[in-house]
């Protein structure tokens, strides 16, 4: 299974020549590094909560317009899906088999942010081997302790280093891929990024320093 990130949140999952998008968010289209045509033969879109970072309805109408990619969200994000007129599938809380890929849905809860409501948000457990917690640390996650990989946030208005690596500590994966982190410059995550994995090393964790566009690792 490979695992690429086009910046921020934004990853494509392929296996077995299936590919399946998640996050198609504003942070990582904002500078033109990343553009539709980068996903115009994804199957399947994921959609994890309204967060713009998350969701951009213009972005996703202009990867659908390349395609027949199959929608895959919760119930906030679809009420404005049905606005659209644009067909998904709801996936909350259930397993789904999509080609290749088995996906576990299941809400979480986002980390708290200034001044805004928290929205309703589905992390996922990708072939029993990858974790995606999307935005959340809560305890119930520990639940997957020595999982094989974590998606990881890095740097977010919601957390701290401390609070992050702590969370990270008690899971225990035995590989980290790093996200949220599209609103940094790249100084400052090489930087931070070699701090993670000083830490992680300690523990026989590998920290995998992945920001560019189109960086990938497979497991």
């Amino acid at each position: 299974m490979k695992i690429s990130k086009y910046l921020h949140s934004c990853l494509v999952f392929e296996l077995n020549g299936y590919k399946l998008l998640f996050d198609p968010g504003t942070f990582s289209f904002a500078e033109g590094l990343v553009t539709p045509q980068m996903f115009a033969d994804v199957q399947a879109i994921v959609l994890t909560h309204i967060h713009p970072d998350h969701y951009d309805i213009e972005i996703l109408k202009s990867i659908l317009a390349l395609n027949n990619a199959q929608i895959l969200t919760n119930t906030q994000i679809g009420q404005q899906l049905d606005k659209a007129c644009i067909s998904y599938t709801l996936l909350e809380n259930e397993i789904l088999r999509l080609g290749p890929f088995k996906l576990q849905a299941f809400p979480v809860a986002h980390e708290l942010i200034m001044d805004n409501p928290l929205p309703q948000m589905t992390g996922f457990l990708i072939n029993d081997k990858v974790l995606h917690p999307v935005d959340s640390m809560e305890d119930k996650l520990l639940d997957y302790k020595d999982i094989e990989l974590l998606l990881m946030v890095t740097m977010a208005p919601f957390a701290n280093e401390p609070r992050i690596s702590a969370f990270a500590d008690k899971l225990q994966p035995k590989q980290i891929f790093p996200v949220h982190d599209g609103y940094a410059k790249e100084f400052f995550i090489k930087q931070r990024y070699a701090a993670y994995v000083k830490h992680f090393e300690k523990q026989g964790i590998k920290f995998h320093e992945i920001y560019k566009v189109g960086d990938s690792i497979t497991i």
